[in-house]
Parts: structure tokens; C-alpha cells; sequence
């Protein structure tokens, strides 16, 4: 695991732009604490940090061929590069590391631009052929590592993280409109998007390649999600393969690893697939909560822990450590990201980092691959009455229906401006009528999401930012790639390319990495992704299938029945008390900050959203924790902290 940066000019490099990219590299330093290396050539620099993860002795980059012709630089891990190492020898080709990044240069010798398709893992990395003049820049498929790219003149600048980009003064802090809109509606800032303008992110499962004499740029998809072929057999049985298959090779490390614990179905199967191979050397860690509210997990994952015969490590956090952590952590999270466990996250991270643990296994990708969110399974109910609609099989009256009150306040208060959950039903019904052919409900289908849209057009940004926002159909992504794709695969598809991505996996590599940890992720693993997808083009998820039924029939044997029958928590800190410390403690950073004095929202407006942080009546309005995230990061961004 490293931090990469680079550069690549149609123009031969000055002295200028070799420091500028070591200036990049200088603020990875926390992605790689081992050491550091570098290669220049007329027209391209690359620069790592290592983290020593596999080869400890003699894996330090660049790598190069045989004649030193390539030269690489890379984040992350092959997993499979033992079988890929074999198969290259005996082609010819000669190792000299034992690094399992060393198979990316051979394999792009021996299978030409096809190379990528030979990695499993989680990679991002820089290839500089110096025969042909051409750097190839790429990301692995679930895109667990990342890459940012920002063009200036005619070079082209790449690193690790966003930040480094912007601190480091290869572009200037200023938001982009479109991003920002982006963020209001998701909490996060989908790819290929970048917060910041003049950065973007290079995708998942993509590659770049640049060649210098003719200065053309190619970037090409190599893996789709819905292509993987349709698939017969027993899920359970072949989840269950692949889950044991994938644990042979995220597991290999000559270093300690540990698995992030939850109580929960999904880092219980990863501990006990990380124990099964590595038997009793895996460590668990877990977070917990002063006060032991009903979010701490301690004592359902000490006593599954205590069931593998693992070490069993955990931290309790305090609201004062929310209140001291929440910028740091917002910071840390490069881009920003309105989601609350991300200090928990954090600090499991450090808690591995000071037991010397650089390896970390979480559980993500287990409730977007097996329909973990209540949410999503609605939106497939959801697009299956609109495809009936369109199809004359359905009509109005199989959409109004009116839901009792829920007993809570603040939800109670949503019911009523809802009428009873018919309003919303009835605005679906308009747009599933306007539907275009292929279109499947996502994210439209939650009550934030078009509450917000509503809002941000209602006065909400200033009329000169609103003006260059425009009116963006943030739903026409919200399609199939393929036309025999069936609804399940699409929006698998779609919740990976979100939320998975941009929440969870960022939020799990930025923070590990904070803390100089490895963050691996056993269940977002493309093979195991292809058999759901495969899965699912041949067996429907029926109506009434309860969560996570094919992963939970696939792990019976290997988790106790303690585990498999325990109800879902999620996880997630004591929101309420946690909500009420920040508006109290960070608060007034929205009264004439960073969003009001760059002309995004009016004095006005900031003021209201203070306000509505965390009224004690009604409970925090979403919007208002969307606006003090962004503040926060933003001014932190504007003032070049690293810390």
C-alpha cells in the first residue's frame, strides 16, 4: 500500500515541475511511512510513499523490467500475483522483487493493453513506457484505490489524493457548482466528479493512457458490473466458493492483519474467513460508546471474538472526542462526506496502527451485493410498478396509499407534510409516467433526495451559484448498461458506483490510510461482485425475500447461530447525542463562513440553517448537516491544513 504522484508533459519537464510533484508526494507522507522513491524522464515524473505491506526487504518502488525500459509506481495490493508470477516466469520474464506489484510491468509486457484483466485486487498505479513515450494510468474494478487527475496546460498531474493536488498548489481551492449540487443530494460527490474545479476523478475499472509525442489521451472502461454472464447453480453454494476463494488471497500479507468487528453479519463472515486462513493470528478491533448506548457492538463482537480465539481490541469514544476529532476527520476524508461513523472509523484505524496492525479487513459491500438496505429493495418493488405502468399493467391506484403516523416527533412531522405518504406516491406516479424506457428508480425514490431538490430551487444557493448549477437531471444515470440487464443487476450496479463507493470505500481508505493502515475489503472483491450479478440475470429477487438471504445461507456453518439470528444495528454512532454536540460546538462555523463569503448561500439563508441544525423540537434537519460538513471541510481546504 503507497500513495502515488505524478506528472506526465508534452513538454520536457523543468525544475519547476519535478519539485512540484515532490511537493505532492510530501503530502502523501501518511499513506506511506516506510519511505519514499521517484523516477524522472524528460517528459514524466512518478513519486510514491510506501507502506511496507508484502517483500518487506526489497519491494521498493519504482519498479522496472528487465532493461529498465518501464518504470512503476503503484497503490494497493495484487492479490493474486503468486498464480500471476508463475505464469509469467514461465513465459520468460524475470522478477526482482518479490513484490506483488512487480506483475503489473510483466503482465503489460506479456498481454499488451489486455493486462489489466489479468489483476485481482485493489490497485491504482502509474506504468511509464519509455520505448513508446506513453504513461498508462489505472484504477481496479470496485475502485477501492484512488486517483485524481487534474490537467494544467498541457500536463497532466495525477496523485493519491485530492488534497495533495490542492495543498501542494497544483490547482487552487475553489468548489465546483455541479459538485456541490451533487453533494446536497447524496452527501457525497459521485465520480467522476471532483469537489474542487479543475480536478476529477479517474473512475473505477478504468484506464488512461497518454502518449507524449502525439498528446492524445485514451481513457478506457475494461470491466462493467452488468456484464458478467448469467449464472445457474445453488447461491448459496457459490457465494459460499467464492467467499472461501477470495479469503486465500486478500488474506496474504507479511505483516499482521485485522478486521474491523461490528456485531454485524457482514465483519462477522470477514473474521471468519480472515481466521480461517490465518488462523488465530488475525486481531479484531471494535469501537465503542461512553455510556454504552444501544450503537455500541463491544459486547457482540468480544463475544464473537472470544468464538474464533482471536485478540480482541477496543477504544471507547466520548462525545468530547467527536467534538475535538470531527474536522480532523472531515479533513482526512478528502473529499467531503456528511456521514457519522466516519470518526469511528478513524479511530479503529489508529487503534490497529498503535497495536502494530497495518492491515485492516472491513465487512463493506455486503448490504449493497445482498440487499442489506431497506431502501434499495423498495426501489427494485419501485421499478418493477413503473416498468408494469409503462407496460398499461398497472395504474394511480396502485400507488396512493396512505401510511399510519409514526410515533416519532420528528418523523410524524414528515408524515404530515407528506399527507400521510400520499403526496410523495403521487409525485412518483407523475415521473414514472415521464419515465424514459430503461430508466429504474434509485435514489429518486427516497423522500431526502427530492426534498432537497425541491429546496436547492427554491432560493436556497445565491442566484449567481444556482445560475451555473442550471437545472441537471441527476437521474438520467439512473439507467441499465445493458438491455437484458434485469432490474436487480442494474441497481446492484448503481449502489456499488454510489454510496459503496463514495461513502463507504472512500471513507475506509482515506481514514485507514490517516492512520498509515491498509484497508482491505474482502466482500467488494470483483469475482465475488460477477457471481451475485450472474446470480441474479438467472434467479429474481422474489418480493418477500428477507435481507441478505443468499449470504446468510452461505455462511451457515461458518458463523454460529448467535451471529446469523442477531438483529441488524448498523453501523452507526449515538447520532442524536453526537448531532447535538456539533451544532453546539461547530455550529456557528455557518453563520458568515467559508459557504456565505464565496457567494454559495446568503447570510440569510446560513443563518436559517443554523438554526435548523439541531432544533430540540423537531430534530436535525438534513440539509443543515450537509451545509456544516461542507463548511467545515471547505475552510479547512481554503487554509491548506494537512492536519
Amino acid at each position: 500500500m503507497c500513495g502515488i504522484a505524478g506528472l506526465v508533459s508534452r513538454t520536457i519537464l523543468t525544475a519547476a515541475h519535478i519539485d512540484r510533484v515532490a511537493h505532492v508526494n510530501a503530502r502523501l507522507a501518511h499513506r506511506g511511512p516506510d519511505g519514499q522513491g521517484a523516477y524522472t524522464d524528460r517528459h514524466v515524473a512518478l513519486a510514491m510513499r510506501r507502506l511496507s505491506i508484502i517483500d518487506l526487504a526489497s519491494g521498493w518502488q519504482p519498479l522496472y523490467n528487465e532493461d529498465r525500459g518501464l518504470a512503476l509506481v503503484a497503490n494497493g495490493e495484487v492479490y493474486n500475483y503468486r498464480e500471476l508470477r508463475r505464469e509469467l516466469e514461465s513465459c520468460g520474464h524475470v522478477f526482482a522483487t518479490g513484490s506483488d506489484c512487480e506483475t503489473i510491468i510483466h503482465a503489460y509486457e506479456e498481454f499488451g493493453p489486455d493486462f489489466v484483466n489479468r489483476l485481482r485486487g485493489m490497485y491504482a498505479f502509474a506504468l511509464w513506457d519509455n520505448r513508446r513515450r506513453r504513461l498508462t494510468l489505472g484504477r481496479d474494478r470496485m475502485g477501492e484505490k484512488p486517483l485524481y487527475l487534474a490537467t494544467v496546460g498541457e500536463s497532466l498531474y495525477f496523485s493519491s489524493e485530492m488534497r495533495a493536488l490542492v495543498h501542494a498548489g497544483v490547482v487552487p481551492f475553489q468548489l465546483d457548482p455541479q459538485s456541490v449540487n451533487l453533494y446536497y443530494h447524496y452527501g457525497y460527490v459521485p465520480e467522476p466528479r471532483c469537489m474542487v474545479v479543475g480536478i476529477r476523478k479517474l473512475p473505477a475499472a478504468h484506464t488512461l493512457t497518454i502518449d507524449v509525442d502525439e498528446w492524445t489521451q485514451r481513457e478506457q472502461c475494461y470491466w462493467r458490473i452488468e456484464d458478467a454472464p448469467p449464472l445457474e447453480g445453488n447461491p448459496a453454494t457459490l457465494v459460499r466458493e467464492e467467499l472461501q476463494r477470495c479469503a486465500q488471497l486478500v488474506t496474504r500479507a507479511d505483516v499482521p492483519i485485522g478486521v474491523a468487528l461490528s456485531g454485524g453479519l457482514d465483519a462477522s463472515t470477514v473474521a471468519a474467513l480472515a481466521t480461517s486462513v490465518r488462523g488465530r493470528e488475525v486481531h479484531a478491533f471494535t469501537v465503542g460508546y461512553a455510556g454504552t448506548p444501544w450503537q455500541d457492538e463491544r459486547a457482540d463482537a468480544k463475544a464473537f471474538a472470544d468464538y474464533l480465539g482471536i485478540p480482541f481490541h477496543t477504544i471507547e469514544l466520548s462525545t468530547h472526542d467527536l467534538v475535538e476529532q470531527y474536522s480532523a476527520v472531515n479533513l482526512h476524508r478528502d473529499d467531503p462526506i456528511a456521514d457519522g461513523s466516519g470518526v469511528a472509523i478513524a479511530a479503529v484505524a489508529r487503534l490497529a496502527r498503535d497495536s502494530s496492525v497495518p492491515v485492516l479487513l472491513f465487512g463493506h459491500g455486503g448490504d449493497e451485493l445482498f440487499w442489506g438496505y431497506r431502501w434499495v429493495r423498495s426501489a427494485l418493488q419501485a421499478t418493477r410498478r413503473r416498468a408494469a405502468l409503462l407496460a398499461g399493467l398497472r395504474g394511480l391506484k396502485d400507488y396512493l396509499r396512505f401510511s399510519p403516523p409514526p410515533y416519532s416527533v420528528t418523523l410524524g412531522l414528515q408524515w404530515a407534510l407528506s399527507c400521510g405518504g400520499i403526496l410523495p406516491q403521487w409525485r412518483q406516479f407523475l415521473a414514472d409516467r415521464r419515465a424514459p424506457p430503461g430508466r429504474v428508480v434509485f435514489y429518486d425514490s427516497e423522500p431526502v433526495f427530492s426534498r432537497v431538490d425541491r429546496a436547492l430551487h427554491k432560493g436556497f444557493f445565491t442566484e449567481r451559484f444556482a445560475g451555473a448549477i442550471g437545472h441537471p437531471d441527476l437521474t438520467r444515470d439512473f439507467i441499465s448498461q445493458r438491455s437484458d440487464s434485469p432490474p436487480e443487476a442494474t441497481l446492484i450496479r448503481l449502489i456499488c458506483e454510489t454510496y459503496l463507493l463514495e461513502n463507504g470505500i472512500v471513507q475506509g481508505d482515506r481514514l485507514a490510510m490517516a492512520a498509515s493502515v491498509e484497508s482491505r475489503l474482502p466482500l467488494c472483491d470483483y469475482r465475488l461482485v460477477e457471481t451475485v450479478i450472474g446470480l441474479h440475470k438467472t434467479y429474481p429477487l422474489a418480493a418477500n425475500a428477507p435481507p441478505k438471504q443468499w449470504l446468510r445461507e452461505a455462511v451457515v456453518g461458518l458463523l454460529p447461530a448467535f451471529v446469523l439470528n442477531r438483529r441488524k444495528v448498523g453501523f452507526s454512532p449515538p447520532w442524536r447525542q453526537w448531532g447535538q454536540a456539533l451544532a453546539d460546538s461547530h455550529g456557528d462555523q455557518l453563520i458568515d463562513g467559508y459557504l456565505v463569503q464565496n457567494d454559495i448561500i446568503s447570510a440569510e439563508v446560513a443563518k436559517r440553517q443554523r438554526r435548523e441544525l439541531y432544533p430540540r423540537a423537531t430534530g436535525p434537519r438534513p440539509m443543515a448537516g450537509l451545509s456544516l460538513s461542507l463548511e467545515n471541510w471547505s475552510r479547512q481546504m481554503a487554509a491548506g491544513s494537512d492536519h
